[in-house]
């Protein structure tokens, strides 16, 4: 528990400076911001800051602070290094700048700022890129709390489909109608939520303060075989870093009235999806090493969504994990809604197709959603379904961060800021990225030193070219 209470004072601090130190790098201003410049009633909207707060952390929280903190907690106590330093120095630092560097370029989503740094061949890549990925998302963000919904139903698979109906009806609505409709008025109370269950099972810990693995005690856990580098780095995205915050951002940069919010919106909600993250981690090594698993008469092998249901159920009572149950259900719902939101705009800025007419929504919609319908139905009909899509999820979520981390950089180093805030970690997650893809079963499978061989070269190329590219610049 000790680690535990050194990291969240460690988020906390690294918000307050830190991240006080990234908005001066970057240097808002009183200029009138995109939500006024071109408001449409639609997706550029004005909303109070304090919902747009609650609507960013619920777009980028997902099941990723929770279903990748727990699996991510069987490496043990590096689980807590990555969350801390992750989120402070790459994830808090990719946030605040995609969202401030969409406001800064008219609202533009993630693929119009990749293509106005790194050049027009790399925007249709991360188009397609991107919008493939946000289709994943919604795909695997309807069967993981139709799962678990339907557990609360009945033990049969009926009410899991049910519920994939229903959500996925509930996805249709919500990304063609104006955002402050269903999300503006919602969200805020799925964040009330899931910030419940986290702030409740948080207190749960401290009155049993469990005997937990730390730091002093080494980095490795007992439970899980993968090598932590790079396996701990793509199973732990949303708590640390994560590619898909770069298609969400855009969202918000579109309904903030100013500059001077950036920080508290965009780096503020990261910094507390990692404290959610951190929550669950320390939940799950209770579960998984503390005896906790063996208290709630479980085996301590469940996966990810199973380990919920029985912690919130067993710890909360049954009011208290139907309220925890609801929080991790709207996380991800409210984020696969969002991420087809984004497709949405994304395909249409690409395509320069206004969106404010309900018809010009459908042209775009129709085969957005029965694309996200094969998915689906992929990951229901496959036994391995979840786990094929979540691990290509993972590789290829991590990878946008690489190249939204490139798009800053590069940004930087025009404005002649301090560009290495944001080049550290960019090279850092391009060796995890190539690593990984060399390494994983779903792609080459290689053995660890060819990975490791193919991680150290990307390493050097990708040097090469930065501080070639720079050199040339200031010549």
């Amino acid at each position: 528990m000790i680690t535990f209470i050194f990291s969240l004072i460690a988020l906390v601090v690294g918000y307050v400076f830190y991240g006080k130190f990234v908005e001066r790098v970057f240097g808002p201003d009183n200029r009138d911001t995109p939500a006024i410049t071109k408001a449409d009633g639609v997706d550029f909207i004005v909303l109070p800051n304090w919902k747009i707060f609650m609507i960013q952390f619920l777009n980028i929280a997902g099941t990723g602070p929770i279903f990748g903190a727990i699996m991510g907690a069987k490496f043990g106590p590096a689980a807590y290094l990555w969350i801390v330093l992750g989120c402070i120095f790459a994830g808090a630092v990719h946030d605040f700048f995609t969202g401030m560097l969409s406001v800064r370029n008219g609202g533009a989503g993630q693929p119009e700022l990749v293509g106005l740094y790194l050049g027009q061949t790399t925007k249709k890549i991360m188009l397609v890129f991107s919008v493939f990925l946000l289709m994943m998302v919604g795909a695997v963000f309807v069967y993981s709390p139709a799962l678990i919904l339907g557990k609360m139903c009945s033990d049969g698979l009926v009410w899991v489909y049910i519920w994939c109906a229903l959500i996925f009806i509930y996805y249709i609505i919500a990304t063609m109608l104006p955002v402050d409709k269903i999300i503006g008025k919602i969200y805020p109370l799925f964040a009330i939520s899931m910030l419940f269950m986290a702030v409740a099972l948080m207190v749960v810990l401290f009155i049993h303060w469990p005997s937990l693995p730390e730091l002093t005690d080494g980095i490795h856990g007992e439970q899980y075989s993968s090598p932590i580098f790079p396996a701990l780095f793509i199973t732990i995205a949303c708590g640390a870093i994560s590619g898909f915050h770069a298609t969400q951002s855009p969202l918000m940069a579109r309904c903030i009235s100013s500059e001077k919010m950036g920080r508290p919106i965009f780096y503020g909600a990261m910094i507390t999806e990692g404290l959610v993250a951190l929550i669950w981690a320390t939940v799950s090594m209770y579960f998984f090493y503390g005896g906790a698993a063996e208290d709630l008469g479980v085996s301590n092998t469940l996966q990810a969504p199973e380990v919920v249901t029985a912690v919130s159920k067993g710890w909360l009572g049954t009011f208290g994990g139907i309220l925890a149950l609801l929080g991790v259900v709207a996380a991800p719902i409210t984020s696969g809604d969002t991420a087809l939101r984004s497709a949405r705009l994304i395909i249409a800025d690409f395509i320069h197709l206004e969106q404010k007419t309900i018809k010009r929504r459908l042209w775009i919609c129709i085969p957005l959603f029965a694309f996200t319908c094969l998915l689906l139905f992929f990951n229901i009909s496959n036994p391995d379904g979840f786990n094929v899509i979540w691990s290509y999820f993972g590789w290829a979520n991590q990878t946008l961060a690489v190249f939204m981390l490139w798009t800053i950089t590069v940004y930087l180093v025009r404005e002649k800021k301090n560009f290495w805030i944001t080049l550290l970690p960019a090279f850092f997650m391009t060796v995890v990225c190539s690593t990984f893809l060399m390494i994983s079963k779903n792609a080459f499978g290689f053995d660890m030193m060819i990975g490791y061989g193919v991680g150290g070269s990307v390493l050097i190329i990708s040097m090469a070219w930065f501080f070639g590219w720079y050199l040339l610049r200031k010549k």
